[in-house]
């Protein structure tokens, strides 16, 4: 049996289900992790999303698991260590959502330099102030990204069409690299970045360095005036700090689509502040690109049980 306890596209449902293979799916399975681990007890293949943690007590409820699929690239959720211990693979579709999230990064830019929603709003309130939201180019300003993985270089390629200077931090990369020169990319010190950044883009996986990486000490390296966006994992981005740098004007603006919790409680100091727009985690979620990670992981998850 292949439990799936999270949202998977019919396309992909159906692609296991095609493969003869018993399929239980509940999109909300995850919520109730009892009813999951009994459901798990029987099955050899469990695919989630980002929001069930798999770690050793979710897998002592699946003696006969081979493999666990990712609906998505990050693995914040899924405990590798405990994955091992127990023998059990794990497939996931890196990369596979980058486009779609490098899109969302030019949306955000786009929306900062131009604000169209706040003048369509004025309009539709009554008023006709033209120099007020006119905005400014994206043209000859400095995009940094912390982080220049697969979205990260698609992000500074869409940049420099549009005729950015892109500097990125990323210990893994080499400034001879093909696709570094190609896009003319300068490879610096992440200080460096947030000191010579407009635009800063989060590109960087979560781990215990750069966990809070966005603080009152890092946000101080920014030019004022500066906007932030973050698409990689809340956890980065200390909340409070954020929230005073754009009080205060330090910051002129941030998009976030990641936070931490989520979903965000409505209390949360995040919340009310003017110059800051918050979606729910959706840069990945393109049409395009659920299609395409769920017939991925569902190919996945079959050749790994071997059933392909």
């Amino acid at each position: 049996m292949i439990v799936v306890c999270e949202f998977i596209s019919p396309s992909g449902l159906q692609r296991l289900r095609q493969a003869g293979m018993e399929v239980y799916y509940d999109p909300q399975l995850w919520q109730d992790r009892p009813a999951l681990k009994a459901r798990l007890a029987q099955a050899t293949a469990l695919v989630v999303r980002n929001q069930t943690r798999v770690d050793a007590d979710l897998l002592k409820a699946g003696p006969h698991l081979k493999v666990v699929g990712r609906l998505g690239v990050g693995l914040d959720n899924i405990v590798q260590p405990d994955l091992e211990a127990a023998g059990v693979a794990l497939y996931y579709p890196r990369g596979i959502n980058a486009n779609a999230v490098a899109e969302y990064v030019l949306a955000a830019l786009l929306h900062l330099a131009r604000n169209l929603v706040g003048a369509a709003a004025h309009v539709a309130q009554g008023g006709w102030n033209r120099t007020a939201f006119g905005g400014f180019e994206l043209s000859g300003k400095t995009l940094g990204l912390i982080g220049l993985g697969e979205v990260g270089l698609r992000v500074a390629r869409r940049a420099r069409a549009f005729g950015m200077q892109v500097v990125a931090s990323d210990p893994m990369r080499l400034p001879w690299e093909m696709a570094v020169e190609d896009l003319e990319i300068r490879l610096v010190s992440t200080p460096e970045v947030l000191r010579s950044a407009q635009f800063l883009s989060l590109h960087a996986p979560l781990t215990p360095e750069t966990r809070g990486l966005i603080r009152a000490e890092t946000l101080a390296l920014m030019p004022r005036g500066s906007y932030l966006i973050n698409t990689a994992r809340g956890e980065l981005v200390e909340a409070a700090d954020l929230v005073a740098a754009l009080r205060s004007g330090h910051l002129a603006g941030a998009v976030l689509d990641v936070v931490d919790p989520e979903p965000l409680p409505a209390e949360h100091p995040l919340r009310g502040v003017d110059n800051l727009w918050i979606t729910p985690h959706i840069a990945g979620l393109s049409a395009e690109a659920q299609e395409a990670v769920s017939l991925r992981v569902a190919e996945g998850v079959l050749h790994l049980l071997g059933v392909a």
